[in-house]
């Protein structure tokens, strides 16, 4: 695949447009008035909304959609002259698409430049003042908040973020400010190209064995990235983070560490939280954040380190941080139903799903149970945090597990979800096994009681229950009323 992304008009054409990064690409590249196309096997509602701003959608990923480029005169046969090759689309594709996709080949054939998700997000980079959101846990919270507390503060930023936010009603707003505040992925390894002014890591683990062989290649790919921000903000309480890296500006919950932003006096409710923050040993003032438990207030510390390299004044951070209520799917409450309370959480990494537990059991009122119902994502992640998992669910009183969700991974037959949950059962009395969505909707019919916390967690589809089970229960109540 080339790199190379040209912005002077040339249209653009997306393998796969309906996903959460490439949707977010294809959103504001159509908001900027470029020709925008796309294909998707399964149209939803961000394809739709990319309908409703200009672009043309295909509901097939097949060879003809290239057709659409195609002048009428010529035929499949014939060359295409140098002036009509000028005016092809530029492809993109994401690391799901793979060489024998028959669209794909049909781009190649063509002679359309093909270009991965990750040369336009790098060129989308360079293009503005820029600020990433990197790590390998909380880049979706902390990308969303910093983008909101951009806005809240009147500097209008272009934001593309791996999930959805009221604030702007989905995963990306087009800015008319130098601005732009991305979140970064290091799944696939193409963190390395892009060059952000200012960049932030929130953490560093091993979280995609399906690309990297060892906590090593992760921490290399997060080095070259340092080396292209101009500026690196970075969560010292990550150990990784601290000694493989040295940030230019540091952050962090404890305030011996001699971090530039610190903070004292924390008070974690089940409303949400509330702290001192300090700035180079002096304090700034009282930081009160919706959203819950100690991850999440070290996310709003990298928004303030944010906010404050860019000039702003820490009254204007601390008004935009109180009223940020979170993207879609980290810890978003579904619905309440029968003293039931459902809350959908992305959580899919052992340290993910031990922090959203923590969150819940504080917010769980005394006496309630917090029903933890996961989903494993990957075949590659659940076999090599195998122990992980196994001991990540103690504050939850029971455990639903169902078969693993392959995001198109090959079954090798090396681990099955009810693998998975007899090692979570040797460290935990209360674990269930459900193999399949329907059986895992029945199970919660039943055994669900008035004042359990739901907790539904994982990164496939899992979360397609949820309605399922809050219809089926409003159903007893409609028939009686």
């Amino acid at each position: 695949m080339t790199n190379s992304v040209d912005f002077s008009g040339r249209p653009f054409h997306f393998i796969g447009i309906g996903g959460i990064g490439m949707s977010a690409l294809a959103y504001v590249l159509a908001k900027r008035q470029f020709p925008v196309s796309g294909s998707d096997l399964r149209p939803n509602h961000m394809t739709h909304k990319l309908e409703s701003i200009g672009a043309h959608i295909f509901g097939r990923q097949e060879a003809s959609n290239l057709e659409f480029f195609r002048p009428q005169v010529l035929n499949s046969q014939e060359q295409l002259p140098a002036d009509t090759k000028s005016k092809l689309p530029q492809v993109i594709c994401s690391t799901a698409i793979n060489t024998n996709n028959l669209e794909y080949k049909a781009a190649l054939e063509l002679g359309c430049p093909v270009l991965h998700r990750s040369d336009v997000l790098a060129a989308l980079i360079s293009d503005y003042y820029s600020i990433a959101v990197a790590g390998t846990h909380g880049k979706t919270t902390t990308s969303s908040m910093i983008g909101y507390m951009l806005l809240e503060a009147g500097l209008d930023p272009t934001i593309l973020v791996g999930g959805e936010v009221n604030a702007w009603e989905g995963n990306a707003r087009l800015g008319q400010s130098q601005y732009l505040v991305a979140e970064a992925d290091e799944s696939d390894g193409s963190l390395v190209k892009h060059a952000p002014e200012i960049g932030i890591i929130t953490n560093i683990e091993l979280d995609h064995p399906d690309h990297y062989d060892t906590l090593e290649e992760v921490i290399d790919i997060f080095q070259t990235f340092a080396k292209g921000c101009k500026t690196l903000i970075g969560s010292i309480d990550c150990a990784t983070v601290r000694d493989r890296l040295q940030p230019t500006i540091s952050y962090s919950l404890h305030s011996d560490t001699n971090a530039d932003y610190t903070v004292t006096n924390i008070d974690y409710r089940a409303d949400g939280t509330t702290a001192l923050v300090w700035e180079k040993g002096k304090a700034l003032g009282v930081l009160k954040l919706r959203l819950l438990s100690r991850h999440n207030l070290s996310n709003a510390l990298a928004a303030v380190a944010v906010g404050r390299a860019l000039g702003l004044e820490f009254g204007a951070i601390a008004k935009g941080i109180a009223t940020f209520e979170g993207a879609r799917r980290r810890f978003e409450l579904r619905g309440e139903v029968d003293g039931i309370t459902f809350i959908d959480d992305y959580a899919h990494h052992p340290s993910e799903i031990r922090v959203t537990l923590a969150a819940a059991r504080l917010q769980a009122r005394p006496g309630q149970r917090v029903v933890a119902i996961f989903q494993p994502h990957r075949y590659s992640r659940t076999l090599t945090f195998l122990e992980e998992f196994a001991e990540s669910f103690t504050h939850a009183d029971l455990v639903v597990l169902t078969d693993i969700y392959s995001a198109g991974e090959p079954n090798l037959g090396q681990i099955t979800g009810e693998q998975l949950a007899a090692e979570i059962a040797k460290q935990h009395s209360q674990v269930v096994y459900q193999p399949t969505l329907p059986s895992v909707r029945e199970y919660l019919l039943k055994t669900l009681r008035p004042g359990d916390l739901a907790l539904f967690l994982g990164a496939g589809n899992l979360n397609q229950v949820i309605p399922e089970v809050i219809t089926a229960l409003c159903e007893p109540a409609k028939a009686t009323s």
